[in-house]
């Protein structure tokens, strides 16, 4: 028969019930279907031995649902939930009429998975909610929501009209257009229903069967309840955990599992955390309903939590909760714009700034009932001396007040000295000394005041101060030297006048952050003479003097110091100033095109050929670069290419122009001094401007930046910046000598050891062969190293190996970079930059696909493109670094990024849809910008994308 495997379908599914009535609510289908229908449930019902009657009820329109007293007697708890689903069926068709009258019956399922059930939730519907649901036709349904009644009773009048409008079309129409046939099962135990002909669009959001939605078994996300286990506003730092609990429609637990496809997504800013989830418990059955959520917050700020449950919304989410710092932590809470020597006057208030922040660098906000200054002190001494007497002497000679602007969130810190004179400060935070809170204070006289500010302010630096030398290295001097005092904006000099009127210069120091100033308090018995002082750069003999303008001297040195990094001691502000002055210098070069063709397969020697009668105009202006025999116009990723080429081509190790003291650690090379016969020190000299001219370019900013492709050895940065060369260099720059020799010799007494060692070094050849022996102090061979100078061996050592072997490498590399780079303003920076400098002038080597991520733009929207880009990074979260390396080089054309990562890439990241199928992803690095055609699947796409990133990393043939 026609419908004999209807009626075995359904038996398959439903085994186990043992009688059964149906209700067709199309009349008409039902009256021609009837008959066999019936013989066929029938036949069913005794081929699988079920002995019940069948009774079939022929429902005159879909009225009869409302009508309990035409309902078929049913048990109670049955009669109970078909009359339920009835009364929902019926508020559904009465909001889809309504809908229908405004013409938004197309948007019925969007408003039900929403949650919008009734015509009385439309008044209520969120207008973020709306927009979502209704996109461009949201004026209509604000039309709509205006036209319903203000009052309940009104309401009511509206719905029961709709009503009679529905149950008559249903008499006359086929109103019923949401399914087929309504199937309802009676058994001894209750009523089920059949899962053959199913009704969607009553439960959209759970698309189950009329028997799942009838009883209310299935997972309702607006049933589920999340419990949030912290305060707000909660501090970041701890590990946070909230709990979701499961339930049905009816109101019972539901058991959670993997295929209910449970999520959670946190969402702060730019920032995605990720989030551990533990579905029910394994000890505990009463918990199979829940799941725990546990994830880590370290940045303050709002965040958004979505829980969603097979890509719906449980009810409430996304939610928007609020982490704040955690408390104030000493070793991230700054000295704002700090200064390593404070210059004042004497009964004129100063002020310094703290900026609180907790140990994940959050700037602190405090609440109005906290006190913030609290915990903060501040510890003055006269320098050179720190005892509790000293302290409690000068006690009466300053005064401390602290504030705290609720504006800035800032502690402010206010220091009066009564008397001029050297002091030292340090402030702490509950005991902790603060990151920078160590700085010296010189305290002057109006007058003296007066006069540094004038000796800084003039153009004239013939300014001189008396003074006497009573030592050198340590040791004094027999009878002191009276000497002058020089100081000016680049170098401190000290000379003597022979027959008081020949100069003759006797000390030059830089005037940069290594040039210390360390101040005596128990001096010699020379009271007439002034306070005494030592004058210390690392590099030259530490030389001792005496002066009564002593103070002023101090002063000036640091305020012509402080004037030229800007203002300011931090990294950040010498950063900023360091790109403002490298401008400023340039400023008469017009950064005009300049075009340049050089040769891929000789790269170095037709760019030095190109550039080599370039004036310092020429290297300012914007490189056109042109390959020989290659297509391709510049706008802007072919000179990103060259720089790329060209760095490589003189930093990486293989070719022997810098070279790398550990085989295993590349990134980290250094001027090679045994290098190949046909590198010149004029190589060097290029190199230098190369990398000058990438520091311009950074500093104008935006699409100009370029950065060196190189990691350079701490020694060498060390050199570029003016500073001396220590064995501490050896740990990171030659780990293998380090590990061998310098730390055996660290931490053993020399003086015990069976092995003679003098101040040599002994150099040796390919073969082993002991080649030559350098003297590193005169007449160094004979002197033998002891444990109290093994320090002065260990030092002597490091400038040889590090500066000394490569020292007319360095100085050519230095004459080409400060054609471009002035040296004073690479002063600036000190040895504990040196980190950051690496930073500034090379970029991060770091790749984060979550950076990336972060900041790009997707161009594109269709289907199919959304799915490639889900494989684009699926395939980039497990690529490694030198992976990530050549895709960032493929698209953008070079493979550093700046420091600010992909956040300051310039433009941005672009990740495209390409017009084609199953070719090789292309790019345009002027753009950088990434274009990926569609593939048939995820090992065709990852396969391609490889290939692409490997062997398309270098020229135009791509594009």
């Amino acid at each position: 028969m026609k419908y004999s495997a209807k009626a075995k379908l359904l038996a398959v599914s439903f085994i186990g019930f043992t009688s059964i009535v149906y209700f067709s609510y199309r009349v008409s289908l039902f009256r021609n279907l009837k008959d066999s229908l019936e013989e066929d449930v029938q036949i069913w019902l005794k081929e699988f031995g079920v002995e019940k009657r069948v009774i079939v009820y022929d429902l005159k329109g879909i009225s009869l649902l409302t009508q309990p007293e035409q309902l078929p007697e049913l048990p109670a708890p049955d009669e109970q939930r078909l009359r339920e689903a009835a009364a929902v069926l019926q508020q559904r068709l009465v909001l889809r009429h309504w809908l229908a009258r405004h013409g938004l019956q197309a948007y019925l399922s969007r408003l039900l998975a929403v949650g919008l059930a009734r015509l009385d939730d439309a008044y209520w519907l969120e207008d973020n909610k709306a927009t979502q649901v209704f996109t461009k036709d949201l004026t209509e349904w604000s039309a709509a929501r205006q036209s319903l009644p203000t009052s309940k009773s009104d309401l009511d009048i509206l719905k029961a009209d709709l009503w009679s409008e529905v149950v008559k079309n249903s008499h006359h129409q086929d109103a019923w257009t949401w399914g087929g046939m309504l199937v309802v099962s009676v058994s001894v135990a209750g009523l089920v229903t059949l899962a053959a002909m199913t009704q969607p669009s009553l439960a959209p959001e759970a698309k189950h069967s009329l028997l799942q939605y009838v009883t209310g078994k299935y997972l309702h996300p607006s049933n589920c309840k999340i419990n949030f286990q912290w305060i707000l506003p909660h501090p970041v730092g701890q590990t946070m955990c909230f709990t979701v609990n499961f339930y049905q429609r009816n109101g019972q637990p539901y058991p959670i599992c993997d295929t209910d496809n449970f999520s959670v997504d946190i969402v702060g800013g730019t920032r995605k955390l990720n989030v551990i989830t533990e579905l029910g418990s394994p000890t505990d059955p009463n918990s199979a309903n829940v799941a725990k959520v546990k994830f880590t917050v370290r940045h303050a700020g709002q965040y958004r939590i979505s829980v969603m449950v097979n890509n719906q919304h449980l009810a409430g989410s996304p939610f928007f909760t609020v982490f704040v710092a955690g408390p104030a932590y000493a070793q991230r809470t700054v000295v704002i714009r700090h200064c390593s020597t404070v210059v004042c006057t004497s009964n004129v208030a100063h002020l310094l700034y703290i900026e609180p922040r907790d140990q994940y660098g959050n700037l602190c906000k405090y609440e109005s009932d906290v006190q913030p200054t609290e915990g903060y002190s501040v510890q003055i001494v006269s320098l050179g001396s720190c005892s509790q007497e000293n302290i409690l002497q000068i006690e009466e000679k300053y005064s401390i007040s602290l504030d705290y602007d609720w504006g800035t969130n800032r502690v402010s810190v206010q220091l009066k000295f009564v008397k001029e004179g050297c002091y030292h400060a340090t402030i702490k935070y509950k005991g902790t000394e603060l990151h920078n809170g160590d700085f010296d204070i010189i305290v002057l006289n109006s007058i003296d005041w007066t006069l540094v500010q004038k000796s800084v302010a003039t153009k004239n630096h013939n300014i001189c101060y008396d003074a006497k030398l009573i030592g050198i290295k340590g040791e004094r001097l027999a009878k002191p030297k009276k000497v002058m005092c020089y100081v000016s904006p680049k170098q401190f000099i000290i000379k003597e006048f022979l027959f008081r009127f020949i100069p003759k210069r006797l000390f030059t120091f830089r005037l940069c952050p290594s040039t210390k100033f360390i101040f005596q308090s128990e001096t010699l018995k020379l009271t007439e003479s002034g306070d005494s002082f030592l004058i210390d750069d690392g590099c030259q003999p530490r030389i001792e003097l005496i002066s009564k303008e002593r103070n002023v001297i101090a002063a000036t040195f640091a305020q012509y110091l402080l004037k030229n990094m800007g203002g300011s001691e931090t990294f950040k502000d010498k950063q900023d100033f360091f790109y403002h002055e490298v401008r400023k210098y340039h400023q008469k070069h017009y950064h005009e095109k300049l075009a340049m063709e050089v040769r891929r397969e000789k790269l170095l020697e037709s760019s030095m050929k190109s550039t080599k009668n370039f004036s310092v105009s020429d290297w300012c202006k914007n490189f056109e670069i042109t390959f020989y025999g290659e297509q391709g116009i510049d706008w802007g990723g072919l000179r990103r290419e060259w720089f790329e080429l060209i760095c490589a081509q003189l930093f990486d190790a293989k070719h022997g122009l810098f070279a790398s003291f550990h085989e295993g650690q590349q990134s980290l090379v250094h001027p090679n001094p045994d290098r190949p016969a046909h590198l010149k020190l004029k190589h060097y000299e290029f190199a230098g401007r190369v990398v000058g001219k990438c520091l311009y370019e950074t500093a104008l900013g935006g699409s100009y930046r370029q950065l060196v492709r190189a990691r350079f050895t701490r020694s060498f940065l060390a050199q570029v910046i003016g500073l001396r060369v220590h064995y501490k260099y050896f740990e990171q720059d030659d780990p293998d000598l380090y590990l061998t020799k310098i730390k055996y010799l660290l931490e053993n007494n020399i003086d015990e050891i069976e092995t003679e060692v003098y101040f040599v070094e002994e150099e040796y050849d390919d073969t082993g062969q002991l080649s030559r022996m350098v003297e590193l102090l005169p007449n160094g061979a004979k002197i033998r190293v002891r444990d109290s100078t093994k320090l002065q061996y260990l030092d002597a050592l490091a400038q040889y190996r590090l500066a000394n072997k490569v020292k007319d490498e360095v100085e050519a590399f230095l004459k080409g970079l400060n054609e471009l780079i002035p040296d004073n303003l690479l002063s600036i920076f000190d040895e504990n930059e040196l980190e950051a400098f690496q930073l500034l002038l090379c970029g991060t080597g770091q790749y984060s696909a979550a950076d990336l991520r972060a900041h790009h733009v997707l161009n594109g929207d269709s289907v199919e493109f959304r799915l490639v880009v889900g494989w684009f990074w699926a395939a980039v979260g497990n690529f490694t670094q030198e992976e990530m390396a050549r895709l960032l080089q493929f698209a953008t054309g070079c493979s550093q990024l700046p420091s600010g990562g992909f956040a300051e890439l310039t433009p941005k990241f672009q990740i495209t849809a390409a017009p084609t199928f199953g070719n090789l992803p292309t790019a345009h690095t002027c753009f950088n910008q990434l274009c990926l055609p569609d593939y048939n699947s995820y090992e065709q796409f990852e396969k391609a994308l490889l290939l692409a990133i490997s062997e398309g990393t270098e020229g135009f043939g791509m594009v």
